[in-house]
């Protein structure tokens, strides 16, 4: 308990840099994730339509999935150096997979009986798309993008060994001094940070879930 207790104090006392660490950590994780969705999600939806498509696609972001997160980091350094730009790039090959692969799956468990009865009932590809696929894809697509959130708002921290700051510094500054505090004082919020995308997006998934 005590070790809160300091962590807390210190976290005070270093409000402003607490703050724009916290400011830093948001922006590493909303502009992979931006990224992630405008990409994700149409190449997810043309990988479910494609089998080469898919192929090529699925294999593809797999394979990125079974890298290291700080690999991806460090492999981006020679091109983009020491940078948030860095870290942007790699955090977005890191919440990509997730994000199409959830989103492919989704369009490919739709039962094609479906489809075929509501184009018989006259509506266009875009209509049936818009209205009958997409919401039924939805709580599958969400449950992908819950994934890439959590997973980018704790690999975020690890932007810090590349210098692009986030609440990572505190747990690098800690670790460094071997000062628990310190290491706390990043360490809760991320912690917080991604309970609450978990508990926001589930609660959003069951939201959209289709009556049965």
């Amino acid at each position: 308990m005590d070790l809160f207790i300091r962590a807390l104090e210190y976290a005070i006392s270093d409000f402003d840099k607490l703050l724009a660490a916290f400011h830093q950590h948001l922006l590493l994780v909303f502009v992979p994730l931006t990224i992630g969705l405008g990409l994700g999600l149409p190449l997810g939806l043309w990988s479910a339509r494609s089998k080469l498509a898919s192929t090529v696609l699925i294999n593809l972001f797999n394979g990125l999935r079974v890298m290291p997160s700080l690999a991806v980091l460090f492999v981006a350094i020679p091109y983009f150096g020491l940078s948030f730009q860095s870290a942007a790039i790699a955090l977005t090959l890191l919440v990509m997979p997730p994000i199409l692969i959830n989103t492919d799956v989704a369009f490919r468990s739709i039962d094609p009986m479906i489809r075929e009865a509501a184009q018989g009932m006259g509506m266009s590809p875009g209509q049936v798309l818009r209205s009958i696929e997409i919401p039924l894809a939805l709580p599958i697509i969400i449950s992908g993008i819950k994934t890439a959130t959590v997973e980018v708002i704790a690999s975020a921290t690890l932007a810090a060994f590349i210098g692009a700051g986030g609440l990572g510094s505190f747990i690098v500054l800690g670790f460094a001094l071997y000062d628990i505090p310190t290491l706390l004082t990043g360490a809760i919020p991320v912690a917080l940070l991604a309970l609450l995308a978990e508990l926001g997006l589930s609660s959003l998934q069951r939201a959209v879930q289709p009556p049965r």
